[in-house]
């Protein structure tokens, strides 16, 4: 019989992807992927390590799972990902009911280490290697018509704020041939939504020879998915020849990801980030101006070290004007490792509470008004399936939504219900602050 193997899988699509590629691996040797953790023989939790709320939800995880194994349900807990490659030697004396550490670059070990474990060894695997991803055999953990294709692995940024580059090391991009064979692979499972992403997909190529994000997503718009979306892209580094393919090409989907992360230049230079109110704004202007009705999302920070109610308040007034569709807002997290922890001019709990909640509300507004535009409006919707809260309602995405982490829209089942990767014309006849509502009216 069978290895039953489950996986828990936390935080971004990068890890996601990882996940994939384990259970991937898992399958080619003979395992089988079962979606309940209870019903698995080993359970895999896959953990993000990137601010403090994000490696809390990871540790409670894996505790859950020991709980399993404790009455019995399986027979070994493998715990892997960002939190591993981290605090490897700490998780390891403190969680003693965890069978097998795995890092970022061992996932080309996971079906060894079930081995190991059956064979009674307690396992510890964090290399210094990078992981080849050119050669990724994935189960998809997302619904069968959408897939993320990593595009590179790493980060040349040293961001204050941030551990990712002491984490998944420096950046290195794929070879364009490998994720072609990638984008015609998932393609030929039926994948209509290719969503491209890296932790910066717009420093792609920069190590290869006469290779640019441009010209790999040209060939990649070549494999004939419905739709391809472009996300994690950096503001500065945003080409000329990426917004002609946008204004171009019907099937990149008309959707802008640019995490700016503040506007303040006092506070962008402490962020060691380029960039000010007036450049971004501009930014902002040429990619309207060259991409007609583009959808925009982007993220901030408030409370970073040293940030002034001033700094704040060109913060609500950049928001106010620049009108964005989706925007993130987050507290500052002093992570440990970053420059920015050790920084002395540390902002109140209290206070970051306060202008967080300040600057949701004057989004939430701005993001109500931009879909309150769109009643009437007939956009194509990808069906995602039936809702988790009524049968009798389909859920599906505009191409300003991307998957979790934007609205979605809301219709009624029709007659002939579409399914899930179907696209369909759609009027919009309401409006939320995240979601709006509508009805087919036509393939």
């Amino acid at each position: 019989m069978a290895v039953k193997v489950g996986i828990v899988s936390l935080g971004c699509a990068k890890n996601l992807v990882d996940s994939e590629i384990m259970l991937g691996r898992l399958r080619e040797h003979g395992c089988e992927i079962v979606a309940d953790a209870g019903q698995a023989d080993y359970v895999v939790v896959n953990t993000c390590g990137f601010i403090g709320p994000a490696k809390e939800e990871s540790i409670e995880t894996i505790l859950e799972m020991a709980e399993l194994k404790e009455r019995g349900r399986c027979r070994g807990l493998i715990v892997s990902g960002c939190l591993v490659q981290r605090y490897a030697d700490e998780l390891f004396d403190e969680l003693p009911e965890v069978d097998a550490f795995l890092g970022t670059n061992e996932l080309d070990k996971i079906d060894d280490v079930i081995s190991d474990i059956e064979a009674g060894r307690r396992i510890k695997l964090v290399g210094s290697g990078f992981y080849d991803y050119d050669q990724p055999v994935r189960r998809l953990l997302t619904t069968g018509h959408l897939a993320y294709l990593k595009i590179a692995e790493g980060c040349n940024h040293r961001c204050a704020f941030c551990v990712i580059p002491q984490i998944r090391g420096k950046f290195r991009s794929r070879h364009p041939q490998s994720l072609v064979q990638e984008a015609v692979s998932l393609r030929t499972q039926g994948v209509q939504e290719l969503l491209v992403i890296a932790q910066d997909t717009t420093a792609y190529g920069r190590d290869l020879e006469r290779v640019s994000l441009a010209s790999l997503l040209e060939e990649i718009l070549a494999v004939g998915f419905p739709w391809v979306r472009l996300l994690y892209t950096y503001p500065t580094s945003l080409g000329e020849d990426v917004l002609e393919l946008l204004s171009r090409e019907n099937t990149l989907v008309k959707y802008v990801d640019l995490p700016l992360q503040h506007v303040s230049r006092r506070v962008l230079r402490a962020m060691d980030r380029p960039g000010d109110y007036r450049s971004t704004m501009e930014l902002l202007n040429t990619i309207r101006r060259q991409v007609p009705r583009v959808f925009i999302r982007s993220s901030f920070i408030v409370g970073f070290p040293g940030e002034t109610e001033e700094d704040f308040a060109e913060l609500i007034k950049f928001l106010e004007e620049a009108r964005l569709n989706h925007v993130g807002i987050f507290q500052y997290s002093p992570e440990e490792g970053s420059k920015a922890a050790a920084m002395s001019d540390q902002v109140p709990d209290e206070l970051k509470q306060e202008r967080y909640q300040e600057a949701m509300a004057v989004q939430q507004r701005i993001s109500r008004e931009l879909n309150e535009e769109l009643v009437g409006q007939e956009l194509d919707v990808m069906i995602d399936g039936v809702s988790e809260e009524s049968e009798l309602v389909l859920v599906g995405r505009h191409q300003g939504q991307a998957p979790e982490v934007d609205g979605v829209v809301y219709l009624g089942m029709p007659e002939n219900a579409p399914h899930p990767g179907d696209l369909v014309r759609v009027r919009i006849v309401e409006a939320h602050t995240y979601d709006l509502v509508g009805e087919v009216v036509g393939p």
